[in-house]
C-alpha cells in the first residue's frame, strides 16, 4: 500500500484562457516540466513519497479554456504507468449523448473517474430534478454503469466569471439519494463555506467522500474539528500546483505532522482512496 494524491492538476494549460493562466501565474508557475515527460512527473511523486496520483482535468471552455481535448490529453498522459496515473477526465453537463460519451471516456480513454465542475461549468448537480438538465440522469446512470466516480468541485472559486451559487454541496444531495450505487467525491471538502455541509453529507451518505485538497493541511483540523471520526470516508488530495500548494512533498509532510492517530491517517492517505480507485487488475 502506498500514498495516493486524488487531487493534482496534470493538464493541458496551452488550451487555458489567458486570464485564468493570469490567475494562477502560468506559465511560470506551471509544471511545465512535467506536462510532456510523464516518466519525469513519476519521479517527482517519488521524491514526494506518493504512490498515486489521480490527474484531475474537466471540460470548462467558457471559465478555464478546457476542451474535450482534455480528456485525450490525460489519456494518453497515463499510459506511461496506468497503475500510478489515474485518468480523470469530463463531459460538459448539457451534452447531447451523454450514456455515449461516457461510455466512450471509459472505454476507449480507459478515464477512471468523471469530474464536473458546477461553479466553472454553470450548472446545478441536481438540475435533471426540475427539467432544466434531464441529461444529467444519464450521465450518472452511465457513471454508475462503468464504476466511474463523479468528482464534483465544491466550494468557491475565483476564476473569471465562475459562479458560486453551483458551489454548495447541499445541490449534490439529490444526486446521491437518487443514485446510491453511484461513487461521490466532494472535492475541497466545500471550501471556505460549506464544510459543514460537506461533513453532513459524507455522514449521511454511504456513497459520498469527503476530498480535503486544496485546504492547508495546518487548518484541516480547524475547518474540520471532526475529522478523525470521519476517517473511514476521507481522502487525501493536494490539490498541485494550485495556489498555496508549491509540493506535494511538503503537503504530505505536514498533514502527516497533524495531531491524527497513525491508523486514521493510514485510511486516509493509503486504504480509503484504493476503495475509490481500486488497483487495476490483470489485462
Amino acid at each position: 500500500m502506498g500514498v495516493t494524491d486524488c487531487h493534482v492538476h496534470i493538464n493541458p494549460i496551452w488550451e487555458m484562457r489567458p486570464d485564468a493562466a493570469q490567475l494562477l501565474g502560468y506559465p511560470k508557475s506551471a509544471p511545465s516540466q512535467f506536462l510532456k515527460d510523464p516518466a519525469a512527473f513519476l519521479e517527482y511523486l517519488d521524491t514526494s513519497g506518493v504512490e498515486r496520483a489521480a490527474l484531475i482535468n474537466y471540460v470548462a471552455p467558457e471559465v478555464i479554456g478546457y476542451t474535450e481535448k482534455a480528456n485525450d490529453f490525460v489519456s494518453e498522459y497515463v499510459r506511461t504507468n496506468p497503475e500510478r496515473l489515474i485518468a480523470v477526465g469530463g463531459l460538459r453537463p448539457d451534452h447531447p449523448d451523454p450514456e455515449h460519451e461516457v461510455g466512450r471516456l471509459a472505454e476507449q480513454l480507459h478515464l477512471r473517474a468523471i469530474k464536473l465542475h458546477p461553479p466553472h461549468q454553470g450548472f446545478s448537480p441536481n438540475a435533471y430534478a426540475d427539467g432544466e438538465l434531464p441529461g444529467l440522469r444519464a450521465l450518472y446512470a452511465a457513471c454508475v454503469r462503468y464504476e466511474l466516480p463523479v468528482i464534483f468541485h465544491t466550494g468557491t472559486s475565483v476564476f473569471p466569471r465562475a459562479r458560486n451559487r453551483f458551489a454548495d454541496p447541499m445541490l449534490i444531495e439529490d444526486v446521491a439519494v437518487d443514485f446510491p450505487e453511484l461513487t461521490i467525491v466532494l472535492a475541497h471538502g466545500g471550501r471556505p463555506i460549506w464544510m459543514e455541509t460537506a461533513v453532513f453529507l459524507t455522514r449521511r451518505f454511504p456513497n459520498v467522500w469527503l476530498e480535503l485538497s486544496g485546504i492547508p493541511p495546518a487548518r484541516l483540523l480547524e475547518y474540520f474539528p471532526t475529522l478523525t471520526r470521519l476517517s473511514e470516508k476521507v481522502l487525501f488530495g493536494t490539490d498541485w500546483p494550485g495556489p498555496g500548494v508549491k509540493d506535494i512533498g511538503a503537503n504530505l509532510e505536514a498533514f502527516r505532522a497533524l495531531p491524527i492517530p497513525a491508523t486514521d491517517q493510514h485510511r486516509i492517505l493509503e486504504e480509503n482512496p484504493l476503495k475509490v480507485f481500486p488497483r487495476l487488475g490483470p489485462t
